[in-house]
């Protein structure tokens, strides 16, 4: 087996588990905001169109079509304007209450601390993401793992968003690190793993949900505690 030093995690689905932090908030926001009142019928339909519309946005913003604000502008509208309602009924502060709550939420997807604590001894552990800064750190510090990282980089510290070769480059460079050292662990094939392709990087694909891509990653657990049999 290949010897590693370094192991670059994405964050978001992969270790902190944004589904379970997002449904919480937005439950809480549905009811806090009253949005049956206006016309959305449940919490978990909200949750739902919100999976939906967020996604569609983060797909635009991994291929550079939408910035930051551009998220954070549309999303809620987008919402509503599925539901056909009107978009000035979106409360003010419904973007900004989920952008506070959401990052604080400290749940981790199973074995996420356990596969940490198996990995830190052995290896330097990193994060690579296309999230934001100033909710990736409060992430991080919220769920009780960000000692276990010695370098974070995201799309904005680096300037480029996976798959972009670029953002890889760039976490070499703050590693003074070889491809060849370094294993990326993530849960999308289309940015985790292709970029890391890119970037000539080994790379695990966790697929919980067995998913299919025709990227072909170097290796594929379903579980975290699988990366146990590679490292």
């Amino acid at each position: 087996m290949k010897k590693y030093k370094h192991l670059l995690f994405d964050l978001d689905h992969t270790l902190w588990d944004y589904d379970r932090n997002a449904f919480e908030s937005l439950s809480d926001l549905y009811h806090q905001f009253d949005l049956k009142s206006l016309g959305i019928p449940s919490a978990d339909d909200f949750f739902s169109t919100f999976k939906r519309e967020n996604g569609a946005l983060w797909k635009l913003h991994n291929v550079n079509l939408i910035d930051k604000a551009g998220i954070r502008a549309n999303r809620f509208p987008n919402i509503f304007k599925a539901y056909e309602i009107d978009v000035r009924a979106v409360p003010c502060d419904l973007e900004q209450a989920f952008n506070q709550l959401t990052p604080a939420k400290q749940h981790l997807l199973p074995g996420a601390v356990e596969i940490l604590d198996y990995l830190k001894s052995s290896y330097a552990l990193h994060i690579i993401t296309n999230g934001f800064e100033d909710t990736q750190y409060t992430k991080l510090t919220a769920s009780g793992i960000s000692n276990y990282f010695d370098v974070v980089v995201t799309s904005e510290s680096s300037g480029f968003t996976k798959p972009d070769r670029r953002i890889f480059d760039f976490t070499l460079k703050q590693l003074k690190a070889k491809p060849t050292e370094c294993l990326m662990i993530g849960d999308n094939a289309d940015t985790d793993i292709l970029g890391a392709i890119n970037a000539a990087i080994d790379q695990v694909w966790f697929n919980p949900h067995h998913g299919v891509t025709q990227t072909k990653p170097t290796y594929m657990i379903n579980m975290l505690k699988d990366l146990k049999d590679i490292l």
